[in-house]
């Protein structure tokens, strides 16, 4: 090798080295996990589940940020906006990532452009919930007390799962609601608890707790199967409304251009920590939630198609982009 050759080789191995050595060194420092959703939420239940894992198996502390409101627009743009190393992480649902495209006109963010795919980290079904208050007892009475007087019963919804539970039962069962949004499922619930809405169908995670202390009926799973939470709960398809079958998924991304090396070594932390038994004790179990994890790639697929199927939900439902 001439000493040009040495020095051009020296001259590259210099340039490579940065990129190589913080790969090889992360994390280095804290990481934030910015959630979409206001604490107490299933989002914010799994941030924290997985955000544990990542700590016990790094040694670094890991920072759980809720930026709640304007459908998660807020918190997207946080992590799209972000220093694309690492350390800033999306973990996120179906609602900034498949549904708001087709129910916003305009997004202040691209869902497949300002991110990077990190890893899906779980799946599940909703639960239709009243007030114990509330006249019907099944999915079958709400939907003749639905029709009798249409348009003057309301369902609530803090997140694009739940409001897009709630225009599929009304497409298929052939009724009118009056949607009222909330920033979170969580504040949903305590306005159906105060009988300020008639129903809602929210995540298992927030609803069922306040259906096992009786402070909420449950009506019917927004699932395929009923919940092995609540067995004797029937499915919304069963109760009534054939072929009926909703549900929500969680997934992480960091902001475009992160390197691959360390999206890599990201979806290695947070797939083994969404796969952990302290995880499956903390969050899955409890809330019925299937332990549901994928490669970058894998991600990138999967959302492309549920961004698809959501977008046929919203037409279906005859719904106008804000």
């Amino acid at each position: 090798m001439t000493c040009l050759h040495s020095i051009a080789f020296a001259a590259a191995a210099l340039a490579l080295a940065p990129s190589f050595t913080s790969a090889q060194t992360f994390p280095a420092k804290t990481i934030t996990f910015v959630v979409p959703f206001a604490a107490g939420t299933a989002t914010d239940q799994i941030a924290r589940a997985v955000a544990n894992g990542v700590t016990l198996e790094t040694k670094q502390a890991v920072v759980i940020d809720n930026k709640a409101g304007a459908s998660g627009f807020i918190a997207s743009q946080q992590v799209a906006k972000a220093a694309p190393d690492g350390y800033t992480v999306l973990i996120t649902t179906n609602t900034t990532h498949a549904a708001n495209e087709h129910l916003f006109k305009k997004l202040p963010y691209d869902p497949v452009k300002d991110f990077a795919p990190i890893a899906a980290l779980g799946k599940g079904g909703q639960i239709m919930v009243v007030n114990p208050a509330f006249p019907a007892k099944t999915v079958a009475e709400f939907i003749a007390l639905a029709k009798k007087d249409p348009g003057k019963y309301t369902f609530g919804s803090g997140s694009s799962s739940s409001r897009m539970a709630g225009e599929l039962l009304q497409q298929m069962a052939g009724v009118k609601l009056l949607h009222v949004p909330y920033k979170s499922n969580t504040l949903a619930v305590t306005d159906l608890l105060g009988m300020q809405i008639d129903m809602m169908i929210t995540d298992a995670a927030t609803g069922l707790p306040q259906v096992k202390a009786g402070k909420l009926r449950a009506l019917g799973v927004s699932s395929a199967q009923r919940s092995p939470l609540a067995p004797e709960v029937p499915t919304i398809a069963e109760a009534g409304v054939k072929g009926y079958a909703i549900g929500y998924w969680f997934a992480a991304y960091a902001p475009a251009g992160t390197p691959p090396a360390v999206v890599s070594q990201l979806n290695e932390l947070l797939v083994k920590a969404a796969r952990s038994e302290a995880a499956k004790k903390a969050f899955y179990e409890p809330t019925g939630t299937e332990v549901f994890t994928t490669s970058p790639r894998e991600l990138a697929t999967f959302q492309t198609g549920e961004s698809q199927k959501w977008g046929r939900i919203v037409k279906a439902a005859g719904i106008e982009a804000e």
